[in-house]
Parts: structure tokens; C-alpha cells; sequence
């Protein structure tokens, strides 16, 4: 019944996906047999400003999609396995550990996506020399910040754990999970960047397969670490940092081979500031997304905790994955859309912008309004999917996780857009305006809404502030966007790239 369940969502969200792109004439079937000629080889950055989008935005975004979709499977993976051999808390425990994964990845995405911002927008320039020390201090900053937070993270572990939620019952879970998780914060960082430097400099199918087989290398050691060694939660945990150890390693041997347009050289490891600031300007947006959904996590946590109790957290964090998993194909599309995006914009080449953001902004709301369909359809086949027993314990938190999802997803079919037109002003390197369209979703709408509602309303408070904040998001967003686009068309002339 679980898989079948898996299967019925992947290929309804595949389904939906690809009628979008048929309506808009994206992918025939020539283009998908030169895409999957193409595997593994790289695409030309002249490509990028001269090949028809019908045919440039698949050859990126479908490679992009499988990768991210795969990062979200990474979790949910983890999660169903715990819930099934380990149980309901240990759920409630693993998503006690969200706002220190939010951290770690705040700090991923400052370098990562930063980078590959930055590298698309160089190469559309034609400064190759400049792209790959950027490769270089990738390296360097990852390393730094990769120790610096796995350190601290572990030295300070249980008291973070208790101040952003954890009892007594469900503390043991997560400091198992994330004893494992922060001895590997190194390579996470590593091998996130690299990947998103892969696709940057014209390697979107090998940085999908290198994902893929992290998944598949998670697939296989969870279930032996789990039920054959009897690890519990941290044999997922040691799932974790060894798939993700072997697809690092792929990366590292694609950089280092003379015939890979960018790679490793003598030179390029070295910190530059100038990189650096640029780099921390364009990923700072993702950067301070991640850490408001730290924050907002914590203030979600607490509420549901005094107002609902532990199995409440867990429901939350089984919400938060199947939110992502829908929300991953979106940051996939939006992967896609970068390299194009940041190489037109760099060469001026803006009617080529507008129409690529056009044709993501469409795809995406298919997507999450596939997602929307599951929350009012199927809310409680979800649940199972990742709570396994007939105890008293799985049975409240399938109830919360149906209760809840219903009300939490109630915007979330305009989500999409709004995704999209924060991560094109970070594309463009209007770094400010995609900060804003982000924080203000976070901490201006979304944190006030968790300190006035939950004290009225109770559990209901908390999931409905959820979809208010992104109703007021949307909007923001959709005005920030009219503007720009209006100033695309009429003085291009006026845009500066970073």
C-alpha cells in the first residue's frame, strides 16, 4: 500500500508537470531524445543565449527536477523509515532537528547557490578565468563554515535541542540523528556546492545523476541500518552522510579531470574578497530564507508543543516534507531557469529573460497546485505513508498530520509563483528584492501571525497563519515583479549586472 501510495503521487505530480509543458510546446519527442543523447555531456554556455528556450529550458530544468526532487526524497526516505521502524516520536524527534538542518542549509545556500548565481552570470560575460577561481573559493568557504557549524553544533547540541522544543521524550531521537548529521556537516556543504556548480558550468545531467545515486545509496542503507543492524534513528542518520560521501566524491573526480570546463587549478584556492562579497550578496537572499524558516520553526514547535504536545511537532514535520516535495520540483524549474536567466541578463539579451520566467512561472503553479489537490484529497494516505503501527501514538499523529495539512496547503496552489519570483530577482542579482520578498513571508507576516493566533485558536492558530503569510507574500511578490518587468521593457538600457 505505501509504495503504491508513493507511486500514484509521483506519477500525478509527473503527469500534471508534463501536460504544463506540452500545453506551452516546451519538450517533443526530438527534444527528448537529443536530452537523453546528451546525459552526462556538457552544454555549451554559448548555448545558452542562442538555442530556442522550447529546447534549453528542458535540457536544464528536467535534470534540475530529478536532482532536487531527490533531495526531498533523501528526507522523506529518512522519515518513513524512522516513523516504521522506529515510531511516532522518533518522527516528533527528527523534526525537533529541522532548525539546525535550516542553519546548516542557510549557510549551504549563502556559498552554493551564491556561487552558481554568480558563475552562470561571469560565463555569460565571457569571464571563464573568473568562474573558476570561483570554483576555487567554494572550496575554502565550505570547509570553513561546514567545521565552524558541525563543531559548534555539537558542543552545544542539547541545549539548542530543548530551546527550540524537545522534551524529555523526544530529545534522545534527535541527538542520535544529529550526532551523525553534524560529523559530516563538512561534506553536506561540499557536496551541495559542487553540485550546484556542476549545473552552473553546463553539467545539469551529471549533477541529476550524482544526486540520484546519493538517493539510491540512501535507499539501500536505511532499511539495512535501520531494521537489519538495529541503529534505530541514527542508522538513517549514518544512511545520510554515507550516500551523500559517495556522490561528493563523484564531484570532486568531475572537477579534477583536465577535460571539464571548469575545474581545479593551481591558483584558484585562494580567498578572494571580491568573489567572496559577490558570492555572499547573491546567496545571502537564500541565506536569510533559510534562517527565518529556522526561526519560524521554532516559534511553530513551541506553540504546537504547549498547545498540542509532542505528536503535534511530529505532524508538522511530516507536513513540512510533503510541502517540500512539491516545493523541490519548483526549485528544480527554478534551477533550470538560472543559468539561463543569469547568462541572458549578462548579456543583455532580456526578451530571452522574460520569456524563460514566464514559462517557469506556469509550470511551477501546475506543480504546486497538484500539491494543493493531494492536501484536500488525500491527507490521510499521506500520513500512513509515514507512520506505521496501530498504537496510540500513530493513530494522533495521522489524525494531526490530516488536520493539519488541509489548512496549511489552502494557498499553496499560488505558491509557486511566488517561489519564482524571489528566486529570479536573486538570478538577476537584485539580491535586496528577493531578500525582501522572502523575509517578509518569514518575519513580518508569518511570526507575528504564530505569537497572536495560537494563544486564541490553539493548534488551528497555528496552521492557519501559514496560508495567511503566503497570501500576503504572493502579492507583495506579484507587485515587485509588475514593476520589473515594466522596466525590462521599457529601460533596458538601465540594468546594471553585478
Amino acid at each position: 500500500m505505501l509504495f503504491s501510495l508513493g507511486l500514484f503521487v509521483s506519477l500525478t505530480l509527473s503527469k500534471i508537470l508534463r501536460l504544463g509543458i506540452i500545453k506551452l510546446t516546451l519538450v517533443s519527442a526530438l527534444d527528448f531524445s537529443y536530452l537523453c543523447g546528451q546525459m552526462g555531456r556538457q552544454i555549451t554556455t554559448l548555448s545558452l543565449g542562442t538555442d530556442p528556450l522550447s529546447r534549453l529550458l528542458p535540457r536544464y530544468a528536467v535534470p534540475a527536477i530529478i536532482a532536487m526532487t531527490s533531495t526531498s526524497l533523501f528526507n522523506i526516505i529518512d522519515s518513513v523509515f524512522i516513523g516504521h521502524g522506529v515510531g511516532a516520536l522518533a518522527i516528533s524527534g527528527m523534526a525537533l532537528t529541522m532548525p539546525i538542518m535550516n542553519v546548516a542549509s542557510a549557510f549551504g545556500s549563502l556559498v552554493g547557490v551564491g556561487a552558481a548565481a554568480v558563475t552562470s552570470i561571469r560565463l555569460g560575460q565571457g569571464n571563464k578565468r573568473s568562474a573558476e577561481h570561483i570554483l576555487g573559493n567554494v572550496i575554502l568557504l565550505n570547509v570553513v563554515i561546514g567545521l565552524t557549524i558541525g563543531i559548534l553544533g555539537l558542543v552545544f547540541l542539547d541545549d539548542i535541542l530543548y530551546f527550540f522544543g524537545a522534551s524529555d521524550r523526544t530529545v534522545p531521537y534527535a541527538r542520535d540523528f544529529m550526532h551523525v548529521i553534524l560529523a559530516g556537516n563538512v561534506i553536506t556543504h561540499l557536496y551541495l556546492s559542487l553540485n550546484e556548480m556542476l549545473r552552473a558550468s553546463g553539467y545539469p545531467q551529471k549533477s541529476m545523476h550524482i544526486m540520484l545515486i546519493s538517493v539510491a545509496v540512501n535507499c539501500v542503507l536505511n532499511p539495512l541500518f535501520i531494521f537489519k543492524f538495529g541503529w534505530g534513528i541514527r542508522g538513517s542518520a549514518c544512511a545520510t552522510v554515507i550516500a551523500q560521501t559517495v556522490a561528493l566524491s563523484i564531484s570532486l573526480h568531475h572537477f579534477m579531470r583536465p577535460d571539464s570546463f571548469l575545474r581545479f587549478k593551481r591558483g584558484i584556492f585562494r580567498f578572494d574578497g571580491r568573489i567572496v562579497g559577490s558570492i555572499i550578496s547573491v546567496g545571502l537572499a537564500p541565506f536569510l530564507v533559510n534562517i527565518c524558516t529556522s526561526i519560524v520553526v521554532i516559534f511553530v514547535n513551541k506553540a504546537l508543543k504547549t498547545y498540542g504536545g509532542d505528536l503535534n511537532i511530529g505532524a508538522y514535520g511530516i507536513i513540512n516534507r510533503v510541502v517540500m516535495l512539491f516545493l523541490m520540483v519548483v526549485f528544480g524549474l527554478n534551477q533550470g531557469m538560472q543559468p539561463i536567466v543569469g547568462y541572458n541578463y549578462g548579456a543583455k539579451q532580456y526578451d530571452r529573460v522574460l520569456k524563460a520566467l514566464k514559462i517557469t512561472i506556469i509550470c511551477a503553479v501546475c506543480v504546486t497546485t497538484a500539491g494543493f489537490l493531494v492536501s484536500r484529497l488525500l491527507p490521510r494516505q499521506v500520513a500512513m505513508l509515514f507512520v506505521g503501527g496501530d498504537d496510540a501514538d500513530a493513530a494522533e499523529m495521522i489524525d494531526a498530520v490530516a488536520y493539519g495539512m488541509r489548512y496549511v496547503m489552502i494557498m499553496f496552489w499560488a505558491v509557486g509563483f511566488q517561489v519564482v519570483t524571489g528566486n529570479f530577482f536573486q538570478y538577476i542579482g537584485k539580491a535586496k528584492r528577493a531578500i525582501l520578498i522572502s523575509l517578509t513571508r518569514q518575519m513580518l507576516f508569518l511570526v507575528p501571525l504564530l505569537i497572536v493566533l495560537p494563544p486564541k485558536l490553539g493548534v488551528l492558530g497555528v496552521w492557519i497563519s501559514m496560508p495567511i503569510a503566503d497570501s500576503m507574500s504572493i502579492i507583495l511578490a506579484a507587485t515587485l515583479l509588475f514593476f520589473q518587468i515594466r522596466r525590462l521593457r521599457r529601460s533596458p538600457d538601465e540594468e546594471k549586472s553585478i
